[in-house]
C-alpha cells in the first residue's frame, strides 16, 4: 500500500485516481497521521450519481460585490468557532 501527503495528491490527482482505478490501494495522509484509504469501488451498482440541477459554468465567473459593512475577520471567526 502506498503512501501519500494530501500536497502531493492534490499535484497528481488525476493520475492517482488512475492509480486507485487500476486496482493500487493508496493512503492519504496529514502531517505523517494517516487520514484516507483510496481503494477502487468493485461493486459500482449501488452507487447513484446525482447530476447537477443547473450547470456551473454560467455562474462561474460571477462576483459578488463587497460588503460595506467593516468586519474583524478574527473576532468573526471566533465567534463562530465558540468553544471548539
Amino acid at each position: 500500500m502506498t503512501s501519500m501527503k494530501i500536497a502531493a495528491l492534490k499535484d497528481s490527482l488525476s493520475a492517482t485516481l488512475r492509480r486507485v482505478e487500476g486496482g493500487e490501494e493508496i493512503v492519504v495522509t496529514d502531517r505523517d497521521r494517516p487520514i484516507v484509504v483510496m481503494r477502487a469501488v468493485e461493486d459500482a451498482d449501488g452507487i447513484t450519481v446525482i447530476p447537477a440541477r443547473r450547470p456551473f459554468a454560467p455562474i462561474r465567473d460571477k462576483r459578488v460585490a463587497a460588503t460595506k459593512r467593516r468586519v474583524d475577520s478574527l473576532r468573526a471567526l471566533l465567534a463562530e468557532r465558540g468553544t471548539r
